[in-house]
């Protein structure tokens, strides 16, 4: 009988202990999961930054893996993208990003912010080719993007003028997408030009230049107003 107590008591015992040791790991654990981690240094390739409940943000890349983008929450077919940041708003769009990337052909850093539900309007940009193609500019430019051509019709058009592999029938495409006033023109730039001209270069709608205020390489200052064929209005 008095063994039967004693071996009694002896579980009580490992009972309570074990009732213990688990209330601590539960509260140790849970006090962990409310403390930041701090890391001295970390290798990785990839980083998504979601919100809670999954929805992606940004992620931070190299080349091989980064993101080919998204539209109205869906992946875009893989493709070759630079290293850097891709941005993500609450729509699931792809809304802009930093990239950045060089070859033995040359190198670049592209700053995007994107139109809503299709591609970029506004860059700050550095592009550079090597050896006589040096050809240095670096800049803001700025685009004028319609309303009517999302990102999605823009990568179907894109593709089946690939298909076609016409380059005829491909300008043609295009001069009739631009009847429709579907073309994206390119409205502004300030910044140094490949020809080591530095200013600002304004266009019209049409994507031509009509002002043009710079100080050329050789230091002389131009105001230039042109007409739709380009040539100086004097």
């Amino acid at each position: 009988m008095e063994k039967l107590i004693r071996e009694v008591r002896i579980l009580k015992i490992y009972a309570v202990s074990l009732t213990v040791i688990c209330i601590l790991f539960f509260f140790l654990g849970f006090k962990n999961q409310k403390n930041n981690q701090r890391f001295e240094e970390i290798d990785v390739e990839r980083i998504n930054i979601i919100e809670k409940d999954g929805t992606l943000k940004m992620t931070i890349s190299n080349k091989s893996r980064q993101h080919p983008g998204m539209f109205n929450k869906k992946d875009l077919k893989p493709r070759e993208r630079e290293a850097g940041m891709i941005f993500f708003n609450e729509l699931g769009d792809e809304c802009g990003g930093l990239v950045y990337g060089a070859d033995k052909d040359g190198s670049g850093m592209v700053y995007s912010v994107d139109q809503r539900n299709t591609d970029q309007i506004m860059q700050l940009q550095y592009m550079e080719g090597t050896g006589d193609k040096k050809n240095r500019t670096y800049g803001l430019k700025l685009w004028d993007r319609p309303d009517n051509f999302p990102m999605e019709e823009i990568m179907k058009f894109e593709d089946s003028l690939k298909k076609l592999n016409d380059p005829a029938a491909s300008k043609q495409a295009y001069a009739k997408l631009g009847k429709e006033g579907k073309l994206t023109r390119e409205r502004f730039f300030a910044g140094k030009t490949g020809d080591g001209d530095v200013g600002l270069f304004l266009k019209d709608s049409n994507g031509r230049v009509r002002l043009k205020i710079y100080v050329d390489k050789n230091n002389q200052t131009h105001i230039d107003q042109l007409d739709e064929n380009g040539k100086i209005i004097q």
